[in-house]
């Protein structure tokens, strides 16, 4: 799961989906140091993380790009499982994708003091390119792994992760369709959080 997914699995909360959304740049007990919803956000995004990583779906989606992204396979397939849902968006909220992306932009630009300094540095940027929104289009998911790929230690491997999604999109949406529902599931049976993003409230729906 990648940001789009990290934001819509955090519920209606807003200080939740700050946690979640900046849940990687937090490291160890350093999640104490904040309010008590963030860092619920924190833990929801690690959660998330050990959750995908663990379940044999996405193992099989990580396999198909192994030869080449090998331990950061995951990370392709996070961006991946973001591409559908954003593309089937309309199964899982009444609120249009733009407008679910314009007002957590709004979120994150409210709460841009308590964002690490690491998110910081790359937040304009992040704007700018319309992160969330890019990933609706399989050329935005190349952006997003070229943009990464010059922010973190990921490898450039961006054309050829989307020459494997081009060609096995159905096995990858599959893999994402039967996945998504179980992980809504896991976050609100442990969290006691209703996932949704309603067209009148999000967020505090």
């Amino acid at each position: 799961m990648n940001f789009l997914a990290h934001t819509y699995l955090s519920g209606c909360n807003e200080e939740i989906i700050v946690g979640n959304f900046m849940g990687d740049y937090v490291k160890g007990r350093s999640y104490e140091l904040f309010p008590e919803q963030v860092k619920k956000g924190i833990l929801i995004h690690r959660d998330i993380d050990s959750f995908t990583d663990m379940h044999q779906i996405t193992r099989n989606s990580k396999l198909r790009l192994s030869s080449r992204n090998h331990k950061y396979a995951g990370i392709v397939t996070d961006i991946f499982y973001d591409h559908f849902l954003a593309s089937l968006w309309d199964d899982y909220s009444d609120l249009p994708l733009s407008e679910f992306v314009k007002r957590s932009y709004e979120i994150l630009k409210r709460n841009y003091k308590v964002l690490p300094d690491a998110i910081k540095r790359w937040f304009p940027t992040f704007l700018e390119n319309n992160w969330m929104m890019a990933y609706a289009r399989v050329d935005g998911i190349e952006l997003v792994l070229e943009r990464m790929a010059a922010n973190t230690s990921l490898p450039d491997h961006s054309a050829f992760a989307v020459e494997v999604l081009r060609d096995q999109y159905a096995l990858f949406m599959d893999d994402f369709v039967r996945f998504f529902p179980l992980i809504i599931q896991f976050l609100e049976d442990k969290y006691e959080i209703e996932i949704t993003a309603s067209r009148e409230a999000y967020p505090n729906c």
